[in-house]
């Protein structure tokens, strides 16, 4: 059964929905959460790896690929999101691996250290970015204070389907309607603590 859980697209995306409500929000996060994915695996593309090196050219440019960590977390991050949903999840696949080459060429460019300092001011804009669409927009704590595992693993799947979303794809037909309404119950009942807290 926990296995289930751990695959059930539809209660993650509940979850991640009761905290991303506003479209504003909503917008922000979109905005800021691959940025986010792109400069971690720029600095993880220093990692030390197990095999040597891969050197590929691409469009004339000569590009160094390494099996290190970024990869393996890319690997796995795609793995799971088509999982959770075939059609979605291979495209998120593609974007992620798409981060990983990305930021594999602009890594071997700049070096670690230029690279570090590129990375720190991405992470603290785009961190940022998210905490004020949280604080000011939402009205509500980020979901990474309730679970850290499933707002950082999640998010950047979840920003990628409420895009389709936006363009009308549903995993499968009821979808929606089903995470809106548990989405709405949610939210309902951190209201419903909020006032009592406050009483």
């Amino acid at each position: 059964m926990a296995r289930c859980d751990f695959f059930d697209l539809e209660k993650h995306f509940a979850f991640y929905g009761a905290y991303h409500s506003n479209p504003v929000n909503v917008i922000v996060h979109m905005l800021f959460v691959w940025p986010i994915v792109f400069a971690t695996l720029l600095i993880l593309y220093f990692t030390p790896a197990p095999v040597p090196e891969i050197d590929v050219r691409v469009l004339g440019q000569e590009l160094v690929l390494v099996l290190n960590v970024g990869f393996l977390l890319t690997v796995l991050y795609s793995v799971f999101y088509v999982c959770l949903d075939p059609k979605a999840g291979c495209l998120a696949s593609l974007v992620c691996f798409g981060c990983w080459i990305g930021s594999s060429f602009v890594g071997s460019r700049l070096g670690f250290s230029l690279a570090w300092k590129v990375v720190l001011v991405a992470q603290v804009v785009c961190w940022t970015g998210q905490f004020i669409g949280h604080g000011v927009f939402e009205k509500r704590a980020p979901a990474l204070l309730d679970n850290l595992v499933q707002a950082c693993v999640m998010a950047p799947y979840f920003v990628l389907l409420e895009a389709l979303q936006l363009c009308g794809y549903e995993p499968y037909p009821g979808f929606h309607e089903r995470v809106q309404a548990r989405v709405e119950a949610d939210i309902l009942e951190w209201k419903e603590k909020k006032l009592k807290l406050l009483q």
